[in-house]
């Protein structure tokens, strides 16, 4: 009889996830400290108007920039203008919103 070897994928919280997350992102802003271009750019498109899509985005903007604890006097801001802390605030709300989307069901389904 042949054994199966045991996987060696273990299960991670939502908090363990985030967590590792943002250590991984403190670490690359150590290391590999970039231009934030990639922020900026995504900000911006979420922000296009001409975009399609804009309503939605508009809103899921809206809800990272509440997670991260952001006031709303100052959701219409770029991201250069955003304060050090909020920045790093809104990398955290990103990455526990990549975290929480890891543990979503697999095959959603829409009720009809």
């Amino acid at each position: 009889m042949i054994k199966k070897p045991q996987s060696l994928q273990t299960s991670l919280s939502a908090a363990e996830r985030t967590a590792g997350l943002n250590q991984i992102s403190a670490l690359r802003g150590l290391y590999w400290n970039d231009d934030d271009k990639a922020m900026r750019a995504f900000i911006a498109s979420m922000k296009d108007k001409h975009a399609a899509g804009y309503e939605s985005h508009s809103r899921t903007l809206a809800a990272l920039l509440y997670l991260a604890n952001i006031p709303a006097s100052r959701h219409a801001l770029a991201f250069d203008e955003l304060t050090t802390d909020e920045k790093q605030a809104l990398v955290c709300a990103m990455n526990q919103l990549r975290a929480m989307v890891s543990l979503f069901p697999k095959r959603l389904t829409l009720p009809l």
